[in-house]
């Protein structure tokens, strides 16, 4: 059951990246329409399970999710520079490795000699997957319109992005607080974030109420992760999560319609087949 609840945010954020770029408005309107929607859900949560919130809970759950807005905000630049089959699985790689290692060395979460092992070896092939699905075929590429706007900026972007997402998490691992009772203030410091970040830069129409629905979809994985973390700790349980790379890198290529060589589909399917086997590996770690 641990395992089946650490693959919902798989599904859930490997699709955030396809609902947002579908829909469309640029980047803070993304993180502002998305932040409302898990406002939302994380408001209906609390009325449904009426969990105790602590002034400790509320600071950290609010220091999360302004952390958080910082990642995302960064993460929507870096897919708007780079294009959905790009950015995003260089920001998991980035993310993996922060989260592992803060994992692992922080938290002290692998123990013996076969957790290095696995683990190690897990997050070479996560990474590595990473790598390929992103990489790019420079001779082969015709049009890049829609796929490479500016890698520079991007990559600047992502930094900030993985720095802010590290955040995220590792503050509420290192408080080891209950899932559902930090949902709501952390949804508070998103929403307040995002709204910094959307200070006379955004016009609040229709690309910010539709993006609520990624909201939503973010609020379902959130809660998901963080039950999954607290289970399998944060160097597994984070990692699991994002293998919705898998979704959101052919997504953007079958759905959104990035451009891809017959290299680079190459590149796609076996950094793809990394990620699964990763995935797999993390998960026989917790069994063996």
């Amino acid at each position: 059951m641990e395992l089946l609840i650490a693959l919902v945010p798989m599904v859930a954020w490997g699709s955030i990246g396809l609902v947002s770029g579908k829909i469309g408005g640029d980047a803070n309107q993304q993180t502002l329409g998305m932040t409302i929607g898990a406002f939302l859900f994380s408001l209906v949560a609390f009325f449904i399970v009426s969990p105790t919130i602590t002034p400790w809970i509320a600071l950290i759950g609010f220091l999360s999710g302004l952390a958080w807005s910082v990642g995302q905000n960064g993460q929507f630049h870096g897919m708007k520079f780079m294009g959905v089959s790009v950015g995003l699985p260089l920001s998991t790689g980035f993310q993996l490795i922060l989260n592992t290692i803060a994992g692992a060395v922080f938290f002290h979460e692998w123990t013996q000699t076969k957790d290095y092992v696995y683990g190690i070896l897990a997050l070479i092939l996560l990474v590595s997957g990473a790598y390929l699905t992103a990489r790019q075929d420079d001779e082969g590429k015709v049009d890049t319109e829609n796929t490479m706007l500016d890698f520079g900026k991007g990559f600047r972007a992502l930094i900030y992005s993985t720095l802010g997402y590290g955040v995220y998490t590792i503050i509420v691992n290192w408080a080891n607080l209950d899932a559902m009772s930090i949902i709501l203030p952390q949804s508070i410091g998103m929403i307040l974030g995002a709204s910094f970040f959307a200070f006379r830069k955004v016009k609040v129409d229709q690309y910010v109420w539709k993006n609520m629905a990624s909201g939503l979809l973010w609020g379902i994985g959130n809660v998901c992760m963080l039950l999954t973390v607290k289970s399998l700790g944060l160097a597994v349980g984070f990692s699991l999560s994002q293998m919705g790379i898998i979704i959101s890198t052919l997504g953007g290529i079958f759905i959104l319609g990035e451009k891809k060589t017959k290299k680079e589909l190459i590149f796609v399917i076996v950094g793809c087949l990394l990620v699964i086997f990763g995935g797999i590996l993390l998960g026989y770690m917790k069994t063996a």
